[in-house]
Parts: structure tokens; sequence; C-alpha cells
């Protein structure tokens, strides 16, 4: 089992910035994937960005250019540096992991979920 408690969302005005933070603990030596997804309100939950075990990280195109995940392996933390944020960033954004836990013949890919951290961008 892999706990994540995110921590950073808030009120930012347009062109502000915000750095959300999701540290996981528990099970968490085979986590290989963290991320972020969001959620605007009458919409679907879509990517933002995630980084590998080995820093392989992709955006959302929408992000791209604004947005920088990184991650603390050591710490098992992630976080998600959001600068010249814009009124169509306010969502919910919520942590993500995949867990890789290993069988006598195959890997089992293991998601866990954050209960998720308000974002806000308004004037």
């Amino acid at each position: 089992q892999v706990q994540l408690v995110e921590s950073g969302g808030g009120l930012v005005q347009p062109g502000g910035s915000l750095r959300l933070s999701c540290a996981a603990s528990g099970s968490t030596s085979s986590i290989y994937t963290m991320g972020w997804y969001r959620q605007a309100p009458g919409k679907q939950r879509d990517l933002v960005a995630t980084i590998t075990r080995g820093g392989i990280t992709n955006y959302v195109d929408s992000v791209k250019g604004r947005f920088t995940i990184s991650r603390d392996n050591a710490k098992d933390t992630v976080y998600l540096q959001m600068n010249s944020l814009k009124p169509e960033d306010t969502a919910v954004y919520v942590c993500y992991t995949r867990v890789l836990a290993t069988l006598t013949t195959a890997i089992i890919p293991r998601d866990y979920w954050g209960h998720g951290t308000q974002v806000t961008v308004s004037s």
C-alpha cells in the first residue's frame, strides 16, 4: 500500500506561480512513475505531467514550457513547479504513482491516487 499526501495548492493570480508537493509513504520501494493529474469541475481527469524513476518526463501540451515536474527519489516526493499560471489551469490537482509489484513470472502495475489539492487561478 502507498499513501500520497499533496500540498501546495492555493489561490494565485494569472501569471503567478505555485509549487505542488506530493509525498509517498508505505511500500515505496517499487515506485516507478509519479506524477500529477488534474480535474476541473464538469471535466474529465487529465494527465498534467509524469516522471519515471529514471527521470523520463512527459507533459500535456498545454503546460509545456510553464510547468516542471521533478522528484526526489530518496524522499519519495514529486514536485510540480507551475509558472505563468492561467485561469484554465484551475482544477483539483491529484498526485499519482504507479508501483511495480513483482510476481514470480510477471510484474503487476498498481496505481495509487492522492486526495487532491485545489489550485485556483483568478484575478
